[in-house]
């Protein structure tokens, strides 16, 4: 039927024909032009509200809370107190998520702790590669939240509260500044390990339009299921298939104004062009050896325990570290690593261990490998996590969630290297000295990328919304001078 319908087709049938011919292509360019700016053109690079010092971010999160005592914070008195019962003064007004208070006892870090490079900053002996890059770190001790479980925590941390449906971190940058590649997403997510319990809520563009909403790759074949045409399908089919999609898909948007319908249109043109940026992109070939083995691509997990996910994670997240620095490469505004889980209520000793033994050498490679590039300058990277661990023990070799005080650290994109910002008490409970909210923090990586916290907002159900959710200051300590007086 469809080929005698083309055998019959006249020259003058398709020149004027609207729904297969010329007029096919003038009504979708005519349709476009009348979708709004902000959906059809939702990844065009903008202006920032002011001079930025970071263009890209690579945003490490490892998901679970890893133990700022034995990893960032070092307590000598609290191990001269091991043992010990908490205070009641700490106790009072504070819920845990599994400790019980008649139980708390103080439990000091087994992990040793020295200078390292020239600014002398204090780092774990489980993190020798990672401390060996300190001088282009700046080390928050005195981070603070007011969640103590996992999803709520998470949501904090990517979405400014903890509430469903609020955009993420990643999406709130690309809403802002758009992206700089055209062939692949500007928001991609990388995971390894089990999963955060937060799941996709932690790259969820929530109320804003779909368009800015992280993109999960995968690790093995099509970095996005059904990426690859079927066999059979030639290019020049599908462009026209799409281009028909396109034409209904305006249609409709002029009958019901809905900018999912914008987005849809740009995210089946977006996957059209990945399918020969992706492979290019996951394609490690033209890396060289010493690449490679700088990030540990090759190497395989040892011996997880029950509660660790093993398999190939160590290959994975090396592979995900060298991945983020290929796609900031090609132009990527926001990449997302995420690792699961650092939520260590037991086997401490040995999970602790295992996680820092995954992650040292390959993100320790990922900040030389951009800094050797000239792209640590414009490139943030930031180690961060919902919360920390309880100077307390839990069980026989564990630690609960803690969100009053826990260590992040940021890296390159106009931060001020080699500095440790903040002071907790003796036994790492609170913080004594420039405490540091999650929305402050937020606030200070917007304030990076040369927007304005305050400004940054999106209509939603007749409010101005904000990722820092009415509070947040910028930390200007954190930044070099160029950024600071900004």
């Amino acid at each position: 039927m469809d080929r005698e319908f083309h055998d019959r087709q006249t020259r003058r049938d398709f020149l004027t024909s609207a729904a297969s011919g010329l007029g096919g292509v003038a009504l979708t360019a005519m349709l476009q032009e009348q979708l709004p700016a902000s959906s059809s053109q939702a990844l065009r690079v903008r202006s920032p509200h002011f001079t930025p010092s970071a263009k890209r971010c690579i945003f490490i999160f490892m998901a679970g809370g890893p133990s700022h005592v034995d990893l960032f914070d070092p307590k000598p008195i609290l191990n001269e107190r091991d043992g010990q019962q908490l205070p009641d003064s700490l106790l009072k007004e504070v819920e845990f998520a599994f400790i019980k208070k008649e139980e708390a006892k103080l439990k000091g870090s087994p992990a040793r702790f020295r200078p390292r490079g020239e600014c002398g900053t204090e780092f774990s002996d489980m993190i020798p590669q990672i401390g060996g890059c300190a001088d282009d770190i700046a080390l928050v001790r005195t981070m603070y939240g007011e969640q103590f479980n996992h999803h709520p925590g998470q949501l904090l941390l990517s979405c400014g509260k903890a509430e469903m449906g609020r955009p993420t971190l990643g999406s709130w940058l690309v809403y802002g500044l758009g992206s700089e590649s055209e062939n692949l997403p500007g928001y991609v997510v990388l995971s390894a390990g089990r999963g955060a319990s937060g799941g996709s809520s932690n790259w969820s563009s929530g109320f804003l339009p779909s368009t800015y909403q992280g993109v999960s790759f995968r690790g093995k074949g099509d970095p996005i299921l059904y990426l690859s045409n079927p066999a059979g399908v030639h290019p020049v089919n599908q462009r026209a298939a799409l281009d028909a999609i396109g034409q209904l898909n305006a249609i409709r948007y002029q009958q019901v104004q809905d900018p999912e319908i914008a987005s849809r249109i740009e995210q089946y043109e977006l996957a059209f062009r990945m399918q020969s940026a992706a492979p290019e992109l996951t394609d490690l070939s033209g890396e060289t050896r010493r690449t490679l083995e700088a990030y540990g691509v090759d190497r395989a997990s040892p011996r997880p325990t029950a509660s660790m996910q093993g398999g190939d994670t160590y290959h994975r997240f090396s592979t995900n570290c060298l991945l983020a620095r290929r796609l900031v490469e090609r132009g990527v505004r926001f990449v997302n690593i995420v690792h699961a889980s650092w939520d260590q209520h037991g086997d401490l000793k040995h999970d602790l261990a295992w996680n820092c033994q995954m992650a040292d050498q390959p993100v320790a490679a990922l900040l030389r490998d951009l800094k050797s590039r000239g792209m640590l300058e414009e490139t943030l990277v930031v180690w961060a996590s919902e919360f920390g661990r309880t100077p307390l023990g839990q069980g026989d070799d564990g630690r609960d969630h803690h969100p009053f005080a826990f260590s992040i650290w940021m890296a390159g994109g106009g931060v001020q290297g080699g500095m440790v910002h903040g002071q907790t008490d003796e036994i790492g409970w609170a913080p004594v000295r420039d405490a540091v909210h999650i929305n402050d923090f937020q606030a200070t990586l917007l304030h990076l990328f040369g927007l304005d916290h305050e400004r940054l907002t999106a209509n939603y159900r007749g409010l101005g919304v904000r990722l820092t959710n009415l509070q947040g200051q910028v930390v200007h300590q954190l930044m070099n001078n160029s950024q600071a007086d900004v």
